[in-house]
C-alpha cells in the first residue's frame, strides 16, 4: 500500500481549502470517491470530491462562487483557482427509477453516506488535516488484493442504479482488478437490466472505457458479462465470426476488434468508436466462396454505425464522424495506388488523422503489414497544406462570366478542375478557364 501523494499541488491545496473552510464553519468534511482511492494506490488524483455534514444552502452561503447543479440531490459545485469541486452533502439514495435521479434523498452520517455508494474501492474517506483514510466498508483491503466488489449485498446495490453493472466492468478494466465473484455472479444475472438506465449514461460509461487503459479487457468483460449484448448487440455479433486466417493470424472479428483497441493511439472518443465499430459490419456479410469474404461491410458497417450512435445518443457531428471512420477505413490499402488528387483528398479529410489512427491499430493487431500506414505518414510529412487545399483557380462565379449557366453541371466543372489542380496539371486561373472552354461548351 502507497502513501497517499499527489503531482497537483495547487488542484489538492483548493480541495483542502474547502474542506478547512466547511470545518472552520463547524460541518465535517472529507475528501471521498474515487480521489482516496487513487490517493491510496499512489495515482494523481485529477478531481477532487468533497462530502460533508453541511447542507446545500450551506454550502452556497459559504463559498462565494458556487453551481447548485444537484442541490436537490444534495450536491453543489464550488467554484475555486477556476476548478470546479464537488461537494456534496451526506445521503443515503433511493433506486433510480427513471435511469438517471434517485427517486428520494436523505440526509444521513459520513458512513452512511459510504455504505450507499457502489464500490469498495469506492467508499473510502480522507481527512486531508489529519492525514488518514477512514475505511468503513473494507476498500483499502480490496484496493490492496486488486477486486471490486460492491458495497453490501450486490444485488440490491445493483437495484439502485444499474448502471453500476458497467461501471464494474469500467473499473476492472481501467484498474486491472478482478471482479469479486458474487459482484460477478450478480452483474452476470442482472446485465439485460441495463437498458432501464438512460441511453446518454450508458455512452458516457462506454466512452470512459474506450478511452482508458486496458480496453481490450473491457471488451472481453462487456461480451463475458451480457453487457455488451444488451448495450450494442451488433459489437456481440462479431463473436465467433471467423475471418481468413491470411489475413487475420489473430482471431475472429471479436478478437481482432480487442487487439485493434489496445493498439489504438491517443485514443479519443471519436477514434475509439471508430475502432470498436470498423468491422460491425463483417457479421451480416459474411459469406464463403474461395475465401471468407465480407463484400461491402464498410457499407453495412457504417449503417450499423449510424444507428448505434443515434442509440447512444451521440451529437450529430460526432455520429457522421464515426460513420465516416468505418465508411472509409478500406480505402486506406489503396493509397500507394491513387492518382494525386484522389490522394490528396483522402489526407486532407476532416477526420484524417483518427481514420489513420484506426488504420495502424487495424494492421498492428492482424497482419503487421505497415506499409500502407508508413506511406501516409510520409505523404502527410512532405505535403505542405496549400498543396492538399489550395485556393481554387476558378469559381462559380467565373463559370457564370464566362457564359454557363448555374446548376448541376458547376459541381462536375469545379470538381474536375480542382482534381487537375492537385495533380499539377492546371495552375493559373486562365489555364483552368481555358480547359472548361475546351471540355464543356457553354450554351448557347
Amino acid at each position: 500500500m502507497r502513501t497517499p501523494n499527489d503531482s497537483l499541488p495547487e488542484l489538492r491545496a483548493n480541495a483542502e481549502r474547502i474542506v478547512r473552510m466547511l470545518r472552520d464553519a463547524g460541518h465535517k468534511a472529507y475528501f471521498a470517491g474515487g480521489c482516496v482511492r487513487d490517493l491510496v494506490m499512489g495515482v494523481p488524483p485529477h478531481d477532487y470530491d468533497v462530502t460533508t455534514s453541511a447542507r446545500p444552502e450551506e454550502v452556497m452561503m459559504l463559498f462565494r462562487k458556487t453551481v447548485p447543479v444537484g442541490a436537490a440531490f444534495g450536491v453543489v459545485l464550488v467554484i475555486l483557482g477556476g476548478r470546479e469541486y464537488e461537494v456534496a452533502t451526506f445521503r443515503t439514495e433511493g433506486a433510480y427509477s427513471d435511469g438517471r435521479h434517485p427517486d428520494a434523498v436523505a440526509y444521513a452520517t459520513a458512513e452512511e453516506d459510504v455504505t450507499r455508494r457502489d464500490f469498495t474501492i469506492n467508499g473510502l474517506l480522507y481527512d486531508p488535516v489529519a492525514g488518514k483514510v477512514i475505511d468503513h466498508v473494507g476498500g483499502r483491503r480490496d484496493i490492496e488484493r486488486g477486486i471490486v466488489r460492491t458495497i453490501g449485498d450486490a444485488d440490491e446495490r445493483f437495484a439502485e442504479d444499474q448502471l453500476r453493472l458497467i461501471r464494474a466492468v469500467r473499473f476492472a478494466a481501467r484498474l486491472d482488478f478482478a471482479i469479486e465473484p458474487a459482484t460477478l455472479e450478480a452483474l452476470t444475472r442482472l446485465a439485460p437490466t441495463v437498458t432501464t438506465v438512460s441511453w446518454e449514461r450508458i455512452r458516457d460509461e462506454l466512452v470512459k472505457m474506450l478511452v482508458g487503459p486496458n480496453r481490450g479487457r473491457a471488451l472481453r468483460l462487456l461480451h463475458e458479462t451480457g453487457l455488451l449484448a444488451a448495450v450494442v448487440p451488433e459489437v456481440e455479433a462479431m463473436a465467433g465470426v471467423e475471418q481468413p486466417t491470411q489475413f487475420h493470424p489473430e482471431g475472429d472479428v471479436f478478437e481482432h476488434t480487442a487487439l485493434v483497441l489496445d493498439a489504438l493511439e491517443a485514443p479519443n472518443p471519436v477514434r475509439a468508436l471508430g475502432a470498436l465499430l470498423h468491422d460491425v459490419g463483417k457479421p451480416p456479410t459474411y459469406t464463403e466462396a474461395d475465401r471468407i469474404r465480407f463484400n461491402n461491410h464498410d457499407v453495412v458497417g457504417a449503417e450499423l454505425a449510424d444507428a448505434i450512435c443515434k442509440r447512444l445518443k451521440f451529437s450529430g457531428e460526432m455520429r457522421q464522424q464515426v460513420v465516416d471512420i468505418v465508411r472509409n477505413h478500406m480505402r486506406f490499402m489503396h493509397a500507394p495506388k491513387m492518382r494525386e488528387a484522389k490522394l490528396k483528398r483522402l489526407l486532407r479529410r476532416e477526420t484524417f488523422d483518427d481514420e489513420l489512427a484506426v488504420h495502424r491499430a487495424d494492421c498492428v493487431a492482424s497482419h503487421g503489414d505497415m506499409t500502407v500506414y508508413d506511406f501516409l505518414v510520409m505523404k502527410q510529412a512532405e505535403l505542405p497544406p496549400e498543396q492538399i487545399r489550395p485556393t481554387p483557380l476558378i469559381t462559380g462565379h467565373d463559370l457564370i462570366a464566362a457564359g454557363y449557366e448555374p446548376g448541376p453541371l458547376f459541381g462536375e466543372i469545379l470538381d474536375a478542375v480542382e482534381d487537375l489542380q492537385l495533380e499539377g496539371t492546371l495552375a493559373t486561373r486562365d489555364d483552368a478557364l481555358a480547359w472548361v472552354r475546351e471540355h464543356y461548351a457553354p450554351p448557347k
